[in-house]
């Protein structure tokens, strides 16, 4: 029998349509519905070179950004279905946006397809140098003697860092004002400047200014104390509330992607994730490679739908649209 014969007999000797099928014949677009300098920015332009190796095709960076990262999640929604499109971003903002925008103009489940999940990286709480704290009591002592003046500078109305700074100060006994920014970049730049009190942000964005003096931490969501700052106790060894809240950046396609195509992106991601080089500074920066495939993303995303949709609606939180 002919070697191709056999090979096709086996099985192992690839259809071409199939091996078609998970190929990506064009510039690659990395959306990001985020400002530049926010953590899935930062990732996303720290894994675009080596993605590009990996995939055969150049990687651009897009910042894609506006209605609370509706308007990047909208363009990936409504791109071709070859893979060439895809979304970096926080999958908390896919989570809180069906409460928060009665209208999305798309079905999260239908035209988003979840690939993996690639690092999570835990909140810093931190506060404003020129505010009278150094530490988590004193925060919460200050915040109980001042209710409604502390302003909490956080990514957005109805985002992640807006939910846990609402669920703090409830656990307080006390409130803060909410004072909402384009992304997480310039709530920390407001930090900076005394324009606010206190902010949360991943640690692949705020672990730097906390290192180099620029606003003091106060406290770390998460499992364990980082060890750039390892004097910042824990959320839960504080007894606060949302001690697993974080950051956890997925990536994701148009809904109608081939099967075969999405697994390949899965596989190339966590081989990229995987990179010495990619992993230590993931690691430098606060995080954590964590490339759970597309049936875990999946899972966390609709349990944060349901989770935080309820914190919404018992807060009346609303947006402007």
């Amino acid at each position: 029998m002919h070697r191709r014969t056999i090979l096709a007999a086996s099985g192992l000797l690839a259809a071409p349509g199939i091996l078609h099928a998970q190929e990506i014949t064009q510039t690659i677009r990395l959306v990001v519905p985020n400002a530049p300098g926010g953590t899935s920015d930062i990732l996303a332009r720290l894994i675009a070179a080596p993605l590009a190796k990996a995939l055969g095709q150049s990687v651009v960076v897009e910042n894609r950004t506006g209605a609370g990262g509706n308007i990047g999640a909208d363009y990936v929604a409504k791109s071709r279905p070859d893979g060439s499109t895809m979304l970096l971003l926080d999958v908390s903002v896919l989570a809180t946006n069906p409460a928060l925008f009665p209208k999305l103009p798309f079905d999260t489940q239908r035209d988003l397809a979840p690939v993996s999940m690639l690092i999570y990286a835990p909140y810093i709480l931190a506060v404003s140098n020129a505010l009278p704290v150094q530490d988590a009591a004193g925060l919460v002592a200050y915040a109980k003697a001042n209710p409604g003046k502390l302003n909490a500078a956080n990514s957005g109305t109805g985002t992640l860092s807006h939910i846990v700074a609402l669920s703090l100060a409830n656990a307080w006994g006390t409130e803060m004002t909410s004072v909402p920014y384009r992304g997480g970049a310039p709530a920390l730049l407001a930090l900076v400047s005394g324009e606010a009190g206190l902010t949360m942000a991943g640690a692949t964005q705020s672990q730097a200014y906390v290192v180099n003096g620029q606003m003091r931490g106060i406290a770390v969501s998460g499992t364990h104390r980082l060890p750039a700052v390892p004097n910042l106790p824990t959320f839960a060894e504080l007894g606060w509330p949302e001690p697993d809240a974080g950051t956890w950046q997925g990536l994701l396609v148009q809904g109608a992607t081939p099967p075969a195509l999405i697994a390949r992106i899965e596989r190339e991601l966590k081989s990229v994730l995987a990179e010495p080089a990619v992993k230590a500074r993931i690691a430098e920066l606060g995080g954590e490679v964590r490339t759970e495939g597309a049936a875990a993303f999946r899972d966390r995303l609709a349990q944060q739908t349901e989770s935080y949709g309820r914190i919404i609606r018992t807060n009346n939180i609303q947006v402007d649209q």
